[in-house]
């Protein structure tokens, strides 16, 4: 009866304010998920579209169309321009559209894997992967960008955790499509599923993944406990945000305990399928279904890792840094010095990396510094930690390449590997990202 009677009674302009109230709250939550749901699967298919290449590393070696040392080139050449592009990329997504930012890095690198499985020649392999490092710098600094427009700093942590689990959702794609696809059509088809999946990927940003709130007629996402009647969206805010980061010697020591960390993340998963068969005689699939193991619990670490930080932590990354820093350790040890090949042992070794490193992803890889960076310089402190990142998975794919090959001996055509060094090298920057991580301890996130 009440609730009649306020209806009676609302004057008719208060009631269309209700309304558009509603509406916009109603559109805002739409979008929101659309968006956020867009910007995790796209970039789980752009991880397909970039582990392709692990995955049909050994059947290109077998078929004696690249050597080890060249392998190593060719997926160095990724890092290097990935590397590169990141940081620059990443300064442009601050000011770009990014729907037609992703979507464009999305359909170009998927085009790159359907050309890579036509031409088996080296510096074709070479120049093209080298362009496909470039393509998916347009992929991971948009999609936070997109995280920070139409999210709230108060629940930035939760979603970009969430967001994160595309890393291992395109690892588990790879991991267990691929070597399907290869055991049934040869390595092309490594390549060509990759790209297929990559174009639908494109067509699903294309129409889903937003740029802005304001790009649909709503007002733009702010802190719960900001000054509303502040701006700072102004071209000189953001230079001047940008600027600001580089001078922040916490968001250095972020980037280089990234960079250690993605040593030992890409040589699990660029050369753990090659080190599992090669050392411990697995065959390609048992391989690529063992190592794909790190992308189920990687999606577990991931999810959770933001929204645990955020609940139980006050927003503080630190602690459950150092905790999945330590696992880390004990995971990459264990599947690198436990002999003679166990599978069950060597699986959970995997279960764990893959739940540890998911949640230093998350944190080293990115949160840590945008929670202690201006909201404007997002996409430019994803650039700076990317760089870095993947400069250290390039150097450790050269490295990783040549150690692989210089040991390498041929007796009767039977092939032999050493891994003794290069499995020290793995091991060795595992624990120097877990104590360089130590070193940022005290810094306070920017509110």
């Amino acid at each position: 009866m009440l609730q009649f009677i306020r209806k009676i009674y609302t004057p008719a302009a208060h009631k269309s304010v209700i309304d558009d109230e509603s509406t916009v709250k109603k559109n805002l939550l739409k979008y929101r998920y659309s968006v956020f749901l867009s910007a995790t699967f796209g970039y789980a298919l752009f991880y397909v579209c970039r582990l392709s290449i692990s995955v049909v590393k050994k059947p290109l070696v077998d078929a004696n169309i690249f050597t080890e040392s060249e392998l190593g080139k060719i997926g160095a050449a990724l890092f290097f321009t990935y590397a590169v592009g990141k940081l620059v990329n990443g300064f442009f997504s601050d000011r770009t559209n990014i729907n037609r930012f992703i979507a464009t890095g999305l359909i170009l690198t998927a085009l790159v894997n359907l050309a890579m499985g036509a031409f088996p020649i080296f510096i074709v392999f070479l120049i093209l992967w080298g362009f496909n490092g470039w393509f998916q710098s347009l992929g991971a600094a948009p999609s936070v960008v997109a995280l920070t427009r139409w999210f709230s700093p108060e629940e930035r942590g939760t979603y970009y955790g969430i967001w994160s689990a595309s890393h291992n959702i395109g690892k588990a794609i790879t991991f267990t499509l691929l070597p399907f696809l290869i055991g049934i059509g040869g390595w092309q088809w490594g390549f060509w599923g990759a790209g297929a999946a990559g174009i639908l990927g494109a067509i699903m940003v294309f129409v889903f993944l937003h740029d802005s709130p304001e790009s649909k007629g709503l007002p733009s996402v702010v802190s719960k406990t900001a000054d509303k009647n502040t701006s700072e969206n102004t071209t000189q805010s953001v230079s001047a945000s940008q600027k600001s980061i580089l001078k922040n010697p916490y968001i250095w020591l972020l980037a280089l305990s990234s960079a250690l960390m993605y040593i030992s993340r890409y040589a699990i998963e660029s050369w753990g399928i090659f080190y599992a068969q090669a050392e411990k005689g697995y065959s390609n699939l048992e391989a690529g279904q063992m190592i794909g193991l790190t992308a189920i619990t990687g999606i577990i670490g991931t999810a959770i890792s933001g929204l645990i930080s955020d609940k139980f932590f006050r927003g503080s990354r630190n602690i459950p840094a150092l905790l999945a820093g330590i696992l880390n350790i004990v995971s990459v040890s264990v599947f690198l010095f436990y002999p003679n090949g166990n599978v069950w042992v060597d699986s959970a070794a995997m279960l764990v990396h893959g739940f540890a490193i998911g949640i230093l992803i998350t944190f080293l890889g990115g949160l840590m510094a945008i929670d202690i960076a201006p909201k404007q310089a997002t996409g430019a402190t994803m650039g700076l930690i990317g760089i870095a990142s993947y400069a250290g998975a390039g150097i450790q794919e050269l490295i990783s390449g040549f150690l692989i090959s210089d040991k390498k001996v041929i007796v009767d055509n039977i092939i032999t590997y050493d891994f003794s060094i290069a499995r020290y090298f793995w091991f060795g920057a595992t624990l120097l990202s877990a104590l360089v991580a130590l070193l940022v301890w005290n810094a306070k996130m920017r509110k």
